[in-house]
């Protein structure tokens, strides 16, 4: 505020016609947002929490290298009631990629490894469905999502949480999943390189992706109450419950377990924890009170730094000009400065963490529903404070254009489902023994198609939770409506006739645009098996 006094008395000796322009802007400057005192931070995350119907949220700001901000809000789990506190423990999910990228940093700082190492220097098995991909790529391509893979590519070998799938498995069947883009030239978000990186780590340290993290990240920083599982957790007396929207109401759900691809989303921590892990960042890798070096800041730059070009669209609110993805980290211009983001979605919960090192501003907010909505409102409502912006009610905003997805969402899915249930009431009959019988993809396995208990069925052999009913719905295709509702992921399922009317494949597809891009129902190619009858 000193440096805008000294301004307007420079410009009076100047120029008269000035101040007023000057003093305008000196109005202007003082109107404008102040960072939210605590008591507000509390304000916006109860409004987002019940705005979005979330049951538990935990929010912390980092400010100039201190936490200034750590609380909890709501209930860790409507079964329980107990409340949220700094403490409560989260699945953070795909925040953990960014604790993959710094375990490979650190190998990179000791030599170890390269960047631009091949993957098959370290992995010889590594095998995509392109021979000149395969040899060409790189870890640096793991961690970029610019394999040539779609959306979420694979996915379903570990998303729903149940499937019996293997590091091996993940490895092997990455072969079978084609290009969609070219190499190198698009963005498109992928889970599985990110679990291929964290065998990258086991090989060239010697040390489990989970050993090294919490022996060369974690406990060095003092996050002692975090772990890169679920099961490796020391103590789970202050954890949540997942939560949804399980057919108008939430829910608790099942919590997922993440048995493999724990360096795609595995980390279970806290705001206490994080808070630590962002005060690093924001001080390049020093901590302690002798402010010790974790890893050469030069690595952060790098991790930091835009690998994969991203579409930016409109400028919109931020001023946002430029869009990337680092190593680990989406990376984007707002007002000017430098922003480091991830989110991270599981089963039931969703999280984001976010620094604006300029500012030495760090924003983590965790949830324990899957509206990604209300971190988004809660951080953004946090940040604009920091950046002299003036307020805006991105809760209100936020929960409109959620209303109208939802309504646009219902303009496809209804008359989809008016047509199915018109036709329950009037069942046709069908000749179910052109379908029946077992159809194999060659990554997700074999799925059997049935009749149980007077019911058309689908299961699933190695991915348990996708089983549920087969409904009729035009010609030769049916929507699976799965027997879990809180999966919200119902599908097309488009048998495949020859000419003599018999099944010989079957393919997928989503019914609701809203659908989880991790549910990758368009990647599936099944072929009917021969009976050996």
């Amino acid at each position: 505020m000193e440096f805008a006094h000294i301004f307007i008395i420079i410009l009076y000796f100047t120029d008269m016609k000035k101040i007023l322009l000057a003093a305008c802007i000196f109005y202007s400057f003082q109107a404008r947002t102040q960072p939210l005192s605590s008591s507000a931070i509390d304000s916006v995350a109860e409004k987002a929490r019940s705005a979005f119907n979330v049951p538990g949220i935990a929010v912390a700001v980092i400010k100039d290298g201190k936490i200034i901000h750590s609380k909890g809000y709501g209930v860790r789990s409507l079964n329980s009631g107990l409340p949220v506190d700094e403490y409560t423990i989260f699945g953070i999910a795909s925040n953990s990629k960014a604790f993959t990228t710094f375990a490979l940093g650190i190998l990179v700082d000791e030599g170890k490894i390269s960047w631009d190492d091949k993957v098959r220097k370290w992995i010889p098995e590594f095998k995509l469905y392109s021979p000149y991909v395969t040899e060409e790529f790189t870890i640096r391509d793991l961690l970029t999502h610019r394999s040539g893979l779609g959306l979420g590519a694979g996915d379903l070998m570990f998303f729903p949480d149940s499937s019996n799938f293997e590091l091996k498995d993940i490895l092997y069947n990455l072969q079978f999943l084609k290009q969609v883009s070219g190499f190198r030239t698009k963005f498109d978000y992928d889970n599985n390189m990110y679990i291929v990186a964290g065998e990258v780590v086991r090989r060239a340290s010697g040390m489990s992706w989970d050993d090294f993290v919490e022996t060369r990240i974690m406990k060095p920083i003092g996050m002692t109450m975090s772990a890169c599982s679920f099961d490796q957790l020391k103590n789970k007396s202050n954890v949540i419950d997942a939560h949804a929207e399980v057919e108008g109401k939430v829910k608790v759900i099942a919590r997922s377990m993440m048995k493999v691809g724990h360096s795609a989303g595995g980390i279970n921590s806290n705001i206490s924890d994080l808070s630590k892990w962002v005060q690093l960042l924001l001080a390049q890798g020093k901590y302690g009170p002798n402010f010790m070096n974790l890893y050469d800041p030069k690595i952060q730059k790098e991790i930091w730094s835009p690998q994969t070009i991203m579409q930016a669209g409109d400028p919109g609110y931020y001023n946002t000009h430029f869009k990337a993805y680092g190593l680990g980290f989406f990376i984007e211009d707002v007002k000017g400065y430098k922003e480091l983001s991830h989110t991270g979605g599981l089963e039931g919960m969703v999280t984001q963490i976010t620094m604006i090192p300029e500012l030495q501003l760090g924003i983590i907010v965790l949830t324990n529903q899957q509206e990604v909505d209300a971190f988004i409102s809660i951080t953004n409502e946090i940040k604009d404070g920091y950046l002299g912006l003036p307020h805006k009610d991105w809760i209100g905003e936020l929960t409109s254009k959620r209303n109208s997805n939802l309504e646009y969402n219902k303009t496809i899915t209804d008359p989809i489902w008016e047509e199915i249930n018109k036709i329950q009431l009037n069942p046709p009959k069908i000749n179910f023994n052109i379908y029946a019988g077992t159809y194999r993809d060659p990554w997700l396995g074999d799925v059997f198609i049935s009749i149980k208990n007077g019911k058309y069925w689908f299961d699933s052999k190695r991915s348990p939770k996708l089983t549920g009913e087969l409904l009729p719905y035009k010609e030769n295709s049916f929507v699976v409506k799965w027997r879990d509702r809180s999966m919200d992921a119902d599908a097309f399922v488009i048998f495949r006739l020859n000419e003599n009317g018999q099944s010989v494949g079957m393919q997928m597809k989503a019914v609701s645009p809203l659908t989880d891009f991790s549910y990758d129902f368009q990647d599936l190619d099944f072929e009917k098996i021969p009976s050996s009858h």
